[in-house]
């Protein structure tokens, strides 16, 4: 089944039926080296352990290794994408919010909002994956007024 994406920077109402897609195997070769750059700085920004960037990708420590001395030569997986798409939107929409330094910090900082249940959001997006990920993304978009 073929599904019509609108497009606004098309114009309303303008059908495409050139949609990305992280399902694509295409899409995953061409857009693996952004997201692993993207995960990589997000990883130095917010000083994650090797078992915590892995964990957040959905990947095995010995593979974040390969990922971060350039080794990793395959395409990330639909998941793998996702997660990143979702950690990246986490990193801007802090830094949106606060100065460089808090944002940075932010993910470590224990949180007893009603997403947090007295975790960090670090460890909020480690143990519920990705609907953990898109929950505090949502969080925040909502602090930045975006809900």
């Amino acid at each position: 089944m073929n599904y019509v994406a609108f497009r606004p920077s098309l114009g309303l109402g303008v059908p495409s039926t050139d949609l990305r897609s992280f399902a694509r195997e295409g899409d995953r070769v061409r857009l693996t080296p952004a997201a692993i750059t993207a995960m990589r700085r997000l990883a130095d920004a917010w000083q994650l352990s090797r078992s915590e960037a892995a964990a957040l990708i959905a990947a095995s420590e010995t593979g974040w290794v390969r990922i971060c001395c350039g080794a990793w030569t395959e395409p990330l997986s639909q998941d793998q994408l996702t997660r990143v798409n979702a950690v990246a939107g986490v990193f801007k929409a802090l830094h949106l919010l606060f100065d460089d330094d808090t944002a940075d910090r932010w993910a470590r900082m224990p949180n007893n909002g009603p997403v947090f249940a007295d975790r960090s959001p670090l460890d909020t997006m480690i143990d519920d994956g990705i609907p953990g990920m898109i929950e505090v993304r949502r969080y925040l978009d909502g602090l930045r007024g975006g809900l």
